[in-house]
Formats: C-alpha cells, structure tokens, sequence
C-alpha cells in the first residue's frame, strides 16, 4: 500500500485485478544522472546464460543480484552479493513510497534496444507480492497483458530516466509484463527491481 504522502507523486493504471502504480519523475534529474553512474560503475555486472532449445545462450542483457536471500529464476541461481551503499540508499527512498520492505534487488543493464526481457510473471513462490521497479537511463517502452483475459488490450507505458514503477497485490499472478526490443538508437538503461524473498 502506497505511503499517504506519497499518493499525489503516483499514478494507478487502469488494470483489472491488479495494482500497479507509476510515477515518472520519482528521482530528479539529477538524482538519476548521478545513480546511473554509480550503479554502472560499483554494481558486479555479470553475463549469464540460459538453456534454451537446447543451446546455451547469453541473456540478452547483464544482470546482478544483491540482498540478504538468493533467488532462482529462470533455472538461475542466483548468490546474494552484500549490499552497496548506494543500493540500501536507493531501497530506503523506495521503501518509504511504496510501503513495502524488500532484502533483495535484482539489477538488468540494457546496453543497447537489442537488450531486452520477454513475457513473464514474477510469481515465485518464494516471492513477496510487491515488486518496486526503478528505471535509470535511456526511456524504453514497457508492457502489460492479462494472463488470461485476451479481450482486454495490452497496457503500455514508457519507463523514464527517474521512474517508479510499484506492482503490487495480485498483479503477477493476473498479468505478465515485458520490455521488448528496439530498433532504435537508444541510450543504456539500468533497471532495478526490489523484492521480497520469502521462507
């Protein structure tokens, strides 16, 4: 639930059976300006690969996993590496609008539009409901489609340079979301998604 004095700073999409919440300019500039360089400097990146008609294959983007728990996705364990400081600074601000708390945060560099996360659900077990993601650098189109509802049109959105993006209650369990590819010349973007590992 989103913190009162944060309400007028969101916008709630209109989705059915889900809460979804954004806000453009959560960061300023500046404050975005100066998290992308840090992140793109301190944070561990890492090129992992997937199984896939079976190949391995590289993700189409670099990844890092940071927090108190590990996480498997996508048949990927993932080993929690110790927070940084600009992490717990960024999961503090977060924590504060969105309500939740999370101990972990999974990291995705998008290099380039040919970077990109296809249809998915984070709906893990071992995953809390509340996902809060922050996007820093190049502006990329996102998506949502109902996971069961064909009749209703995919949602889409444009994640900016200082965004929030706050999906919570039962949204993974009705909707998958993706960031799609793009043929256009499109600066790097780094996206932080905080969770909740449970058990």
């Amino acid at each position: 639930m989103i913190n009162k004095s944060y309400q007028t700073v969101f916008s709630r999409l209109d989705m059915l059976e889900a809460e979804v919440y954004y806000a453009p300019h959560f960061f300023s500039k500046e404050e975005s300006d100066l998290y992308l360089q840090r992140l793109t400097e301190e944070i561990a990146w890492q090129q992992e690969e997937i199984k896939m008609f079976g190949k391995q294959l590289p993700l189409p983007r670099l990844t890092a996993w940071y927090g108190d728990k590990g996480y498997t996705y996508s048949g990927l364990y993932n080993a929690p590496q110790p927070w940084l400081s600009v992490l717990l600074e960024l999961k503090e601000r977060v924590e504060a609008a969105s309500g939740d708390r999370y101990n972990s945060v999974l990291l995705n560099y998008y290099r380039h539009g040919q970077d990109s996360m296809g249809w998915h659900s984070d709906d893990e077990k071992t995953l809390g409901p509340g996902i809060a993601s922050v996007s820093l650098g190049g502006e990329r189109g996102f998506a949502f489609r109902h996971r069961k509802r064909k009749d209703l049109p995919p949602v889409k959105l444009t994640l900016q340079h200082g965004s929030l993006l706050l999906m919570q209650g039962a949204t993974q369990q009705h909707w998958q979301h993706q960031l799609p590819k793009t043929s256009r010349p499109i600066a790097p973007r780094i996206n932080l998604t905080f969770r909740t590992i449970v058990g």
